[in-house]
C-alpha cells in the first residue's frame, strides 16, 4: 500500500529545511505536489503570473534571509520564471524553483505533448546556478539537500528541480535526513596575513561593501572603526551604517565616490561583484585603477573578473573577524572627515532634480522608520541608488541594477512584506513599470498584506526618452497610456490616495501605514517632483 508519493515527500522535506512559505500557481503537471501541501504547515501564495511568483520568493528571500521557494508548472511556468530567476541570480539572492516536467522518456520527442519544451532542463540551467531531473522517488532527497547546502555555503542564486509527472506519483524513498557535510576551509593563512598588514599599513583605508556583506553590518562597523575607515555601500549594502560618521551611502559611479577610493591607499571591497551598474552606471568607462585592493567574497570565481592585489575566498563574517583580530587599531585620524566631504560632494553631484526625489524616499524613510523599501526602474529609485541612507540594513532593494527588470516590485514587495516581521513594506514603483505586473495587486489583496504602494506617475519612460533625446534618437514608444491607478485599486477593494502636495504625501503615508490593508498612492509628476498639483 502507498503510504506517500514523491509528491508528498518532497513538502516533508521542504519543512524538515525550514520552508513555511511557497509561491506558485497549480496547473495540471503539478498538483500531485500539493497533495501533501494543504495538511503541511507551508502556507502557499498564488500570484498571478509566475514571474511574479519568482519576484515574491526573491523579496521574501531578501528579507527573510532565507531561500525563497516557488513551484511552477512544466513549460509555460518554468519560462514565465526565467525572468525573476535572472534578477535573482544577478543579486545573488537564494531561490529554489521546482518545475514539473513531461513524463520520463518523452523529453526531446516532439511528441505534441501539453506544456512540451524541447528540453525544459537545459533552458533553466542556462539561469539557473544548476539544475537536476528526478529520475527516480531515491534521487529526490539527495537533490535538495544538495541545494540547501550550497545555499547556506556558496552565493546566492537560483537552484531549479524538475520532477516528470510519472516520478511525482511514484510511492516516495525513505527519508534518511541526509546530511551534505558543510565544509568550513582554513581561510588562507598568507592571504590574510598580508592583508592584515596592508591594512595596519595603509594611511587612507576605505572599506567598500556590496550585498554580501548585509549580514555582516556590525563587524563591518567594528573593523571600519578600528582603522578609521570610510565605507562605501554599493545598492544591496545600503542601510549598513546608518547616519554613521564613517558611512558613504553613495554609488561608486558617481565622481565623488570614484575619488575617495582613488585617493585610498588600501581598498578592502567586500561582497560586492564589482558589477558595472553600481560601479559604472553611466558606462562611461571612467573608473579609475584603484591602489592595494583586497576582495573578500563568498565565491573565489567572483573575484576573478576584477584585478586586486589579494583575493580571499570565504564567508565574510568568518573573514571580517579574522582580520579585525589582526590589524591595528589606529586612532581617529581624517577618516570620518573623508567620509563626510564625500557625502556631501556626492549629494551635490546628483543635482537638483534628483535631490528633489531623493525627497519623496527621505519622506517614506522618515514617516514610516525602519520600513522595507522595494524598487522597481524609477526616478525615485535611480536617485536613492545614486544617494541614499536608509534606516535598516537590508532594507532598500530593487531591480533598478543586475538585470534591471521591470515589473520587480510589485511581486517582491508581496514576499518582503510575507518575511518583514517590523516596520511597513513600501513598494516604489513608476506608471510603466508596476503595469507589467500590475495583476500582483489582487495577489496583495488575497492575503491582506499591509503593503503601501507607491506609484510614481509621470506618464511615461522618461528615463529612456532622455537616453534617446541624449544621443539625438526621436523618442518612440515612451509614452505608454497609464490607467487610473486610483480607480484599479478600487477595482481591487484597495483604499486609495492621491495627495495634492509632499505634506498629503507624508499623510497619506500615515494613514495607509494605519490601515493594516493593502494601499495605494498614486504621486501624479507634478507632486514628485515637490509641485503642488
Amino acid at each position: 500500500m502507498i503510504t506517500k508519493t514523491v509528491g508528498e515527500h518532497l513538502i516533508e522535506l521542504l519543512e524538515l529545511q525550514g520552508v513555511d512559505t511557497v509561491f506558485g500557481i497549480p496547473g495540471v503537471h503539478t498538483i500531485e505536489l500539493y497533495r501533501g501541501l494543504a495538511g503541511s504547515a507551508i502556507q502557499h501564495i498564488t500570484p498571478r503570473h509566475e514571474q511574479g511568483a519568482g519576484f515574491m520568493a526573491d523579496g521574501y528571500a531578501r528579507v527573510s534571509g532565507k531561500p525563497g521557494v516557488a513551484f511552477v508548472i512544466t513549460g509555460p511556468g518554468l519560462t514565465n520564471i526565467l525572468t525573476a530567476m535572472a534578477q535573482a541570480r544577478q543579486d545573488s539572492i537564494p531561490m529554489l524553483v521546482i518545475s514539473g516536467v513531461n513524463a520520463r522518456g518523452t523529453k526531446g520527442k516532439g511528441l505534441g505533448l501539453l506544456h512540451e519544451l524541447p528540453d525544459q532542463q537545459a533552458l533553466a540551467s542556462k539561469v539557473a546556478l544548476w539544475s537536476k531531473t528526478i529520475e527516480s522517488a531515491e534521487e529526490l532527497e539527495p537533490a535538495l539537500m544538495h541545494a540547501f547546502a550550497d545555499f547556506k555555503t556558496k552565493r546566492g542564486g537560483p537552484i531549479h528541480i524538475e520532477i516528470p509527472t510519472d516520478v511525482m506519483k511514484l510511492p516516495a524513498a525513505a527519508t534518511k535526513h541526509l546530511t551534505v557535510p558543510i565544509p568550513l576551509p582554513a581561510l588562507p593563512a598568507l592571504a590574510m596575513r598580508k592583508a592584515a598588514d596592508l591594512i595596519s599599513g595603509s594611511r587612507t583605508p576605505v572599506i567598500l561593501i556590496g550585498g554580501g556583506a548585509r549580514h555582516s553590518a556590525k563587524l563591518v562597523t567594528t573593523l571600519a572603526e578600528k582603522i578609521d575607515a570610510p565605507v562605501v555601500q554599493t545598492t544591496n549594502a545600503r542601510g549598513v551604517m546608518h547616519k554613521h560618521r564613517l558611512t558613504v551611502p553613495a554609488s561608486p559611479s558617481l565622481e565623488a565616490v570614484r575619488a575617495l577610493l582613488a585617493a585610498s591607499d588600501c581598498v578592502v571591497a567586500i561582497g560586492t561583484e564589482w558589477g558595472q551598474t553600481d560601479f559604472d552606471m553611466n558606462n562611461d568607462g571612467a573608473f579609475p585603477a584603484l591602489q592595494h585592493v583586497i576582495r573578500i567574497d563568498i565565491d573565489a570565481s567572483q573575484i576573478k573578473p576584477q584585478p586586486c592585489e589579494i583575493a580571499i575566498a570565504g564567508d565574510a563574517n568568518v573573514v571580517l573577524a579574522a582580520l579585525i583580530a589582526e590589524v591595528s587599531e589606529r586612532k581617529p585620524d581624517g577618516g570620518a572627515a573623508r567620509a563626510n566631504a564625500c557625502r556631501i560632494a556626492a549629494k551635490a553631484e546628483i543635482g537638483p532634480r534628483m535631490r528633489g526625489h531623493l525627497d519623496v524616499v527621505k519622506i517614506i524613510r522618515d514617516t514610516l522608520p525602519g520600513s522595507v523599501i522595494v524598487g522597481d526602474s524609477t526616478q525615485a529609485v535611480y536617485a536613492g541608488n545614486l544617494y541614499y541612507d536608509h534606516d535598516r540594513v537590508g532594507g532598500w532593494f530593487n531591480s533598478a541594477t543586475g538585470y534591471g527588470t521591470l515589473g520587480y516590485a510589485a511581486g517582491a514587495v508581496i514576499g518582503a512584506a510575507l518575511a518583514n516581521k517590523k516596520g511597513a513594506t513600501v513598494c516604489i514603483s513608476g506608471d510603466g513599470g508596476i503595469q507589467f505586473s500590475l495583476a500582483e495587486l489582487g495577489s496583495a489583496v488575497d492575503i491582506n498584506a499591509p503593503i503601501i504602494y507607491v506609484v510614481w506617475n509621470n506618464n511615461g519612460y522618461q528615463e529612456i526618452e532622455a537616453s534617446m533625446l541624449r544621443v539625438a534618437i526621436k523618442p518612440i514608444g515612451v509614452t505608454p497610456q497609464a490607467p487610473d491607478f486610483c480607480g484599479i485599486a478600487k477595482a481591487y477593494g484597495i483604499a486609495s490616495a492621491k495627495p495634492h502636495n509632499l505634506e498629503e504625501f507624508a499623510t497619506a503615508l500615515k494613514m495607509a501605514r494605519k490601515s493594516g490593508k493593502p494601499f495605494l498612492i498614486e504621486l501624479g509628476e507634478a507632486v514628485a517632483e515637490g509641485k503642488p498639483a
